[in-house]
Parts: structure tokens; C-alpha cells; sequence
């Protein structure tokens, strides 16, 4: 059995693109391609920057502040409510979670049955 695919590197990859978008679009529209392409990444990081400002500004008026990954959904209430400043000990998961959706302004009936 001979092996006929071809033993192509990662960077060999890039030079046959290179050369396969070359022939297809010619040499004369590519600093034309190139300054779309650039505009498109541009307003791409402009649009995730934005984004990731308005996610923190939202986070910052209820002053929750998570430091690393929370492994359990108990851990999870304990730090949202404290960063409430509700008391968590003695209480259950259910009642810690009704707690904080009555003091952020929502009941768990709105995420259970949307309208």
C-alpha cells in the first residue's frame, strides 16, 4: 500500500493560501482586501471593548466581585449574597435564592414562566 496524502507543515499551509488568494483575486486588489480586513478587525475589538465596558459598569452596581472560578451553586449564593450584604448562614439554597431575587427586583416566578 503506498501512501499517497501529502505531508503539507502548518506553515506550509499559510504560503499556499497565500498563493491561492493571490490567483484568485490578483495582486492589484489585495492592499484592497487587506485595509477591509484590517477595518473589520478594528471594528471588532471596538465592538468587544464596548461590550466588556458595559458588563462592568452592569457588575459594578451590585458591587459582586468573584476573584476566581466558584466550583458549587452553594458558593455561588453565599457570594452574591454577601456581596448583598444578606445573611446566608442558617438558610437554604432555596431561600438564599428567593432572598437575592427579591432584593435585586425580580421573583423567581419571572425566570420560571416568561411571558
Amino acid at each position: 500500500m503506498h501512501n499517497l496524502s501529502l505531508n503539507i507543515l502548518g506553515s506550509e499551509w499559510f504560503i499556499i493560501a497565500f498563493v491561492a488568494i493571490v490567483l484568485f483575486f490578483g495582486s492589484k486588489r489585495l492592499p484592497e482586501l487587506s485595509k477591509k480586513l484590517g477595518k473589520a478587525v478594528g471594528e471588532y475589538n471596538k465592538a468587544k471593548t464596548m461590550v466588556q465596558n458595559e458588563l462592568q459598569n452592569v457588575t459594578k452596581s451590585y458591587n459582586i466581585n468573584v476573584q476566581g472560578p466558584v466550583q458549587i451553586e452553594r458558593q455561588k449564593l453565599e457570594m452574591i449574597a454577601k456581596s448583598l450584604g444578606v445573611d446566608f448562614l442558617n438558610k437554604s439554597d432555596d431561600e438564599l435564592r428567593n432572598i437575592i431575587a427579591s432584593t435585586m427586583g425580580t421573583t423567581n416566578s419571572d425566570h420560571e414562566n416568561p411571558e
